[in-house]
Formats: structure tokens, C-alpha cells, sequence
């Protein structure tokens, strides 16, 4: 294997672009999640206690699109070969999820709706769930080119 200055291994063998099944599946939750959670939040808006009067519902949709180009940016740099940089995009996706938590911060649980309840809960959980896969995944990857090297 040949060792760039930046700590990326490349190898010749042919490796295959497509991310760990469990890694693919948490992102295909959480992309899922995230949207319905942003789009209850957008076209539910003015229902959301305490949300800010200057936000609207393209404003929601445009920051979905921002969040979900963060793991659009994870998934390219897989194929491009890029896999520790990929994970790190992708688990930083993932905990992009956390944020739906903020709710809580302008209004108690008691507040929202059962929907939003649910669909806040649902981002936070597969966001974390997929930060998490994705910090394992490094670290399996870690240990195991370390045991290469052994």
C-alpha cells in the first residue's frame, strides 16, 4: 500500500465502492427521518411553539437541502476512495440529527405535538444511531489496517 502525507491508504487491489450494508441502511433511515422531520417542521411551521417569526417554510426546505449536502458530500467521498474522510462527513451528518433536540430549547415536550414529537425524536435517534455506525466503522477500519501493519 502506498501512504500519502495526509494518512490516507490507497491499495491497488480493487475495492468496492459501495458503503457497509449497516452504514448504507442508518443512512437511508436518517436521510428519511431528517426529511420528514424538516418537512412536518416546514409545513407545520406556524404550529411549532415558539419558533421564530422570521423563519418560513422555504427557509426550512433550504436548510434541509444544506443538512442533506453534508451527507451527499460523505457518499461522494466514499466512491472517490476517501473512506476515513467519508466516515468523518458522514458521522458529522449523522449528528447534524442532534440539532432537531433544539425544539426542546424554545418549548418543552408538553408543548409539541405528538407528530413532532415523533418526527424530532426520529431524526435525533437515526442521526445518532449513524454518527455512531460511523465512528465504529473508522474505528474497525483503524484497528484493522493496524493489525496489517503488525
Amino acid at each position: 500500500p502506498v501512504t500519502f502525507t495526509l494518512g490516507i491508504r490507497m491499495s491497488a487491489a480493487p475495492r468496492s465502492d459501495r458503503l457497509p450494508r449497516n452504514l448504507f441502511g442508518l443512512l437511508v433511515v436518517y436521510c428519511l427521518a431528517s426529511f420528514a422531520h424538516f418537512a412536518h417542521n416546514a409545513e407545520y411551521i406556524a404550529l411549532y411553539p415558539n419558533m421564530p417569526a422570521w423563519l418560513d417554510r422555504e427557509d426550512v426546505y433550504l436548510a434541509w437541502l444544506a443538512v442533506s449536502a453534508v451527507g451527499l458530500a460523505g457518499g461522494l467521498m466514499w466512491v472517490l476512495g476517501w473512506r476515513v474522510a467519508a466516515l468523518v462527513v458522514l458521522g458529522m451528518y449523522g449528528a447534524l440529527g442532534l440539532v432537531a433536540l433544539a425544539h426542546y430549547t424554545l418549548a418543552l415536550c408538553s408543548k409539541h405535538s405528538l407528530a413532532m414529537n415523533l418526527t424530532i425524536w426520529f431524526e435525533a435517534a437515526a442521526g445518532f444511531a449513524l454518527a455512531v455506525a460511523a465512528f465504529l466503522q473508522s474505528a474497525r477500519g483503524r484497528l484493522a489496517t493496524e493489525c496489517a501493519d503488525a
